[in-house]
């Protein structure tokens, strides 16, 4: 067994002379073993062309200088839950690859990836969700809806000129009577979820009634419209770590609202346009029913938000650690 450990270090260290001999560049092994990138990776960079060693080199300083670190996912006095964000950085291996066969002095194309964080939002066990990472600069409709069905389709076709997906979170009652209308807002591309079965306040339920509260409507999701769901959202708001803790037992994690429009008591489209465009910030979940109200500052609202630089996604998009991707405002 020695003996063969032996013959293979022979043959490694011969082979490696020759392409020593061969590069006439042994420091750039040396280096690359000091700085951890270990012994075959430095045996193969050693084996490169000097132009391609400088590239790599080039890269590697580049990527060095750019990384953007990975914001890890955490429980916010206020906030509660916070998920994570990505990093981002160089890859330089698909880099090198790309630009290896370029023509001599081509401008580097750079490949990124996104590096996850350490601890995510699932990490951080049954704890309530207001908002999004504070450093994406993406945003959410989420529609509670229980009754209301008459401004249903004209919220969906704002949505669809705008190129919008919502998170319509479904109370289980409604979602009973009006099976077709629920398979029309998912035809259209938006998330859906959960919003308990007869709207209560979950509160003042015992746990029983809480987790039949929850997974009543969580069958119906998946009956009705096959939905593999991961969010609650209590109606009103009302909850108690109870029902943080009946949702979690059952896969889900508890979601409520960064801004409000309180469309409920019908203030004018213009209000809701001036008091969610003023106060819009990185990883807002915007709460909104069906009402002639929110239908009105609807258009309003996704010019609003997107004149201001923010994309606009489901809840799942805007609680993701994903990073937020390039949005491209109208002329």
């Amino acid at each position: 067994m020695k003996l063969g450990k032996m013959v293979a270090m022979a043959i490694m260290m011969g082979t490696l002379l020759i392409a020593v001999q061969w590069s006439g560049d042994w420091t750039a092994y040396i280096n690359g073993v000091k700085q951890g990138i270990g012994a075959r990776e430095a045996f193969a960079n050693l084996s490169m062309s000097p132009g391609d060693r400088t590239l790599r080199k080039t890269i590697e300083e580049e990527a060095a200088k750019t990384r953007v670190k990975p914001i890890n996912a955490q429980v916010d006095r206020i906030w509660k839950a916070i998920p994570g964000y990505n990093g981002l950085e160089i890859d330089v291996e698909r880099t090198m690859e790309r630009m290896k066969h370029a023509p001599l002095h081509t401008p580097i194309d750079y490949v990124y990836k996104e590096t996850p964080p350490a601890v995510g939002l699932d990490d951080l066990g049954a704890v309530p969700i207001y908002r999004g990472n504070p450093n994406k600069k993406m945003a959410s409709f989420m529609i509670n809806v229980a009754w209301g069905n008459e401004y249903v389709e004209p919220m969906l076709k704002t949505l669809r000129k705008g190129g919008v997906k919502a998170t319509f979170f479904l109370d289980g009652t409604w979602l009973m009577n009006n099976p077709d209308l629920a398979k029309h807002i998912q035809a259209e591309g938006h998330e859906i979820s959960n919003h308990a079965y007869s709207h209560p306040s979950m509160s003042k339920l015992s746990r029983q009634a809480q987790l039949s509260q929850i997974t009543r409507t969580e069958a119906l999701l998946k009956s009705t419209l096959g939905v593999q769901n991961r969010w609650f959202a209590p109606p009103s708001g009302d909850y108690n770590q109870m029902t943080v803790d009946v949702a979690y037992g059952q896969g889900l994690q508890t979601v409520l609202w960064t801004l409000d429009t309180v469309d409920w008591q019908h203030p004018s489209p213009s209000s809701i346009v001036a008091k969610i465009g003023s106060r819009i910030e990185p990883g807002s979940l915007i709460l909104m029913h069906p009402t002639d109200s929110a239908s009105g500052a609807l258009p309003g609202l996704i010019t609003a938000i997107k004149a201001k630089g923010y994309a606009l996604g489901t809840v799942s998009d805007t609680l993701s650690p994903d990073r937020v991707p390039q949005v491209v405002t109208a002329p």
